[in-house]
């Protein structure tokens, strides 16, 4: 019996399941529909459907935290703070949304904890951590009788200027559990150990709020599945199941982050360093940045309306997926998405109850995909489409076939804007970069993304539906530790002292998951004295001495000039700024390798009527079918078991030694 490692990533449509044999490397894959009223069953359906199999280790990307946060599924969430700063979250940010030209018309939206689940304690330290005042445990006791009495058992606890001293925040954990035992806590000491009082806060709010439904969730999928397994975080690493529910927080931008890096392993091995890569699934559409074979990573991300400073993979999601639903704006607009109908009841071609037109609908209606899903596994009702389609054209006053190219139309240009904030908005050329697309959805509409935006090529994996569940198999352990200490003079022992025992912690948690010999990242976020916000450049392992130091000024500066077009390099009157050191503890693994496509598989070409400046009968391709160094001319379709690919007339699609397409303009 073959020995597997299986990466299995739970999206809002389909569960995608990636086996890799150790000894061979060949890879197996497979699809299940996804179960959002328990995501464990179709995780373990999907297992099941790979056969029987000796499975050495399972990595997993899982949207629990995600979606409870998208969906503001928040409740029973309690929050304590220093005496004095009971209004943190109300004063938040001044920032107002780009939407809204004038904050005069902008209402905040609600605080994740309303202010009469809001309790402080009295004790105040200082910047440095020393005690200005001290703790008040009878204080801190009446609080934690307080929420056990109103039944509030997940609670986050941020006191001021925490994040140099954690002894108070100890102290009212030691506290809770005496007097609470059934709360589930969280420290901001131990979430993000890092100034700013409000994303501090947020932050630890989040992980309070998501951890009782993720510590739920892995109980079950861990008693279910009778083995170990390991789950993907939003940093571009993974951690075993039973330390992630200690922080799952880290989990809020799983699947994605795996998308992002699958992509990029195989971007890379096609020869494609610097990518764009777009994640198309049911519900939404994920896009990142790939420069020199590495993601970005960013600690100003944000899942739904919450800021999350932890290190995740710079990723921007809309609400443009396969089952995102066409609607009339009261201003009778035509609107497609942000809200999906999902995997249940789903499109209308689903035939399992949906009664909205989605843009999976307006594929089938104009032929782009065929009459089934999953190679003949999933039927779609053709008729119930086209009389969807045809009901929401009378209304707009369009024919259906003008209707159903408007709402490809406004999802394409939905998923420009997401790559356009990514690229243009950070002072990146979109033409510059190739767009690496996958995802069940995500290759419908690549010849209009290279219209829209310019872009060389589009370039889509093999097994396209896929690309996130392998990319869980590509990835290392890897925890993220930081201490936040400014100063313009940083003394070479202290930074020894905090990066020892920053790596001092990356190596306890390396070890407790079997890593004898760990490898460690350091970086330092500096900015020029009196900025707002400092700049993360990468600091030198070995030794920290006069040379170490002025290379990561110098990086900085560089950083500075390339992100903002100045620098003051040789201005003795701008000085730097120490703000965050910062230490990344990874645990390497052996990544399976993308090997080369040998040769032509089977299938057979057919044809049938597909629509796109007219209605004509159309080549359809089977993938199989297609080795390396054939070449597809425009009108056709290429059709394989997880996804399609429509090629517009005027453009051409070409099979790389990989087996990848690669679409372009004639």
């Amino acid at each position: 019996m073959r020995s597997v490692r299986i990466g299995v990533d739970t999206g809002g449509t389909f569960t995608d399941v990636v086996a890799v044999d150790e000894q061979t490397g060949e890879i197996l894959t497979t699809k299940t529909p996804s179960t959002p009223a328990n995501p464990a069953d179709g995780f373990l359906a999907g297992i099941e459907k790979l056969g029987r199999l000796d499975v050495g280790s399972i990595v997993h990307g899982t949207t629990v935290a995600t979606n409870r946060l998208l969906e503001d599924r928040i409740g029973g969430l309690g929050f304590i703070t220093t005496e004095g700063f009971e209004y943190v979250l109300e004063i938040a940010r001044q920032s107002v949304p780009d939407s809204y030209g004038n904050s005069y018309f902008w209402v905040k939206p609600p605080r994740i904890v309303p202010v009469h689940l809001v309790k402080t304690v009295g004790g105040r330290l200082d910047h440095l951590g020393n005690e200005v005042r001290p703790f008040s445990d009878e204080q801190a006791a009446e609080v934690a009788r307080w929420f056990r009495a109103k039944g509030i058992t997940a609670i986050g606890v941020c006191f001021l200027h925490s994040y140099a001293n954690p002894e108070h925040e100890r102290r009212m954990r030691e506290i809770l559990w005496r007097e609470h035992p059934e709360a589930v806590i969280s420290l901001s000491s131990d979430v993000l150990r890092e100034y700013r009082e409000y994303e501090r806060s947020v932050t630890t709010l989040v992980d309070a709020a998501v951890k009782p439904a993720m510590r739920s969730y892995i109980a079950t999928l861990s008693n279910r599945l009778g083995m170990p397994f390991s789950v993907m975080k939003s940093n571009g690493g993974v951690l075993s199941a039973r330390e992630v529910v200690n922080q799952p927080i880290s989990t809020v931008l799983s699947g994605p982050a795996a998308g992002a890096l699958g992509a990029a392993l195989i971007a890379s091995t096609a020869g494609h360093q610097s990518v764009i890569t777009l994640d198309g699934g049911g519900t939404s559409t994920d896009v990142a940045v790939v420069i020199d074979g590495e993601p970005s990573i960013t600690t100003e991300g944000s899942v739904g309306r919450y800021p999350c400073k932890i290190p995740m993979i710079d990723i921007i999601t809309v609400g443009a997926g396969g089952g995102s639903v066409a609607w009339i704006s009261p201003e009778g607009t035509l609107k497609v998405g942000p809200r999906s109908a999902g995997a249940d009841p789903g499109p209308l071609c689903y035939g399992k109850g949906g009664t909205e037109v989605t843009v999976t609908d307006a594929h089938v209606f104009l032929g782009r995909i065929p009459p089934h899903l999953l190679g003949g596994e999933i039927p779609l009702d053709v008729d119930a489409a086209r009389t969807g389609i045809k009901a929401l054209a009378d209304k707009l006053g369009l024919t259906p076939e003008r209707t159903a190219t408007g709402i490809l139309e406004i999802s394409a240009f939905n998923q420009s804007n997401a790559i356009r904030q990514l690229t243009v908005k950070r002072g990146l050329d979109v033409r510059d970069f190739p767009l690496v697309t996958f995802g069940g959805s995500g290759p419908l509409l690549a010849c209009r993304l290279i219209d829209i935006l310019g872009l060389p090529s589009v370039v889509v994996p093999r097994d396209p539906g896929n690309v996130s569940a392998f990319g869980l198999l590509t990835v290392d352990v890897k925890n993220d530790y930081v201490r936040t200490y400014v100063t313009r003079d940083l003394s070479l022992g202290k930074a020894v002292e905090i990066f020892h025992d920053l790596e001092h912690q990356a190596g306890e948690a390396l070890d407790r998951e079997g890593f004898d010999d760990p490898v460690y990242q350091r970086s330092a976020d500096l900015r020029y004295y009196g900025q707002a916000y400092e700049v993360r450049v990468p600091a030198p392992a070995g030794e920290i001495d006069d040379d170490w130091h002025a290379e990561v000024i110098s990086r900085f500066h560089d950083a500075h000039e390339k992100l903002y077009g100045y620098a003051y390099r040789d201005d003795p009157r701008h000085g730097v700024e120490w703000v965050n050191l910062r230490v990344s503890g990874i645990g390497p693994i052996t990544r399976p390798v993308v090997r080369r496509l040998e040769k032509a598989g089977e299938g057979a070409t057919s044809v049938r009527p597909v629509h796109f400046e007219q209605t004509r009968d159309t080549p359809i391709h089977q993938r199989a079918a297609l080795g390396p160094g054939a070449t597809v001319q425009g009108p056709a379709v290429i059709e394989e078991y997880g996804s399609t690919i429509p090629i517009h007339p005027g453009f051409t699609a070409k099979i790389d030694e990989y087996g990848n397409v690669e679409i372009s303009r004639d």
